[in-house]
């Protein structure tokens, strides 16, 4: 998996987002920022970007957990994301 096929998922959660059922303001502010963090990782050389996982990781599981209990639909493809960025050691 590269990061053009990473920012392709992240852009196919955006559309499902916008085009499915409503969600709350603070959700998607979280996803938004995560959005950005996982973008600005991706354009890091690799040992610049591993520092950063840790807390991009912690932030994905929770937002996984949330969308699984709000937004079931939506869930699987935020494990696509994260598993995405773990085959990419991120």
């Amino acid at each position: 998996m590269n990061t053009q096929q990473v920012s392709s998922l992240l852009k196919k959660l955006q559309t499902e987002l916008e085009s499915g059922k409503p969600i709350d303001d603070s959700l998607r502010d979280s996803l938004q920022q995560l959005d950005r963090d996982i973008q600005q990782v991706l354009s890091k050389p690799a040992p610049q970007a591993e520092s950063d996982t840790s807390s991009i990781e912690s932030r994905a599981q929770a937002l996984e957990a949330r969308f699984e209990s709000e937004h079931p639909y939506l869930a699987s493809m935020v494990r696509d994301v994260m598993d995405a960025l773990g085959k990419m050691g991120i």
